[in-house]
């Protein structure tokens, strides 16, 4: 077995090549996904900039909760600031401001889009 070392975003993940080359993910180590052209989690989207929720990934905890204040895929978001220790974001819903965890933001993919 090898070890490889990697980076996505701020997270550093860990994977360990099996015999037959086949990755396996380290316990306790993040969750890699692979993002399309001008995709980013809503955790990584800049203050003042404006997405569009392309998917959910299936290990956010709370969807329903998520869907019942409007985040679904097709809402488009703006992130209006970052709590200074990095705990909580607020968010732009349609007309309305809310704060969620980063760690739920981290499994929100969006699409970054151009300010009107």
């Amino acid at each position: 077995m090898s070890r490889i070392p990697a980076r996505v975003g701020r997270k550093r993940i860990l994977f360990i090549m099996n015999d037959d080359k086949s990755p396996s993910r380290k316990a306790g180590a993040s969750s890699c996904s692979v993002l399309n052209q001008g995709e980013s989690t809503l955790a990584e989207l800049p203050v003042g900039e404006v997405g569009v929720v392309v998917s959910m990934k299936p290990s956010l905890r709370g969807r329903k909760k998520f869907a019942d204040v409007g985040i679904v895929p097709g809402t488009r978001l703006q992130m209006e600031a970052h709590a200074p220790f990095g705990g909580l974001l607020r968010i732009k819903v349609m007309d309305s401001s809310l704060s969620i965890h980063r760690d739920d933001a981290a499994n929100i993919v969006v699409q970054l889009q151009e300010l009107p």
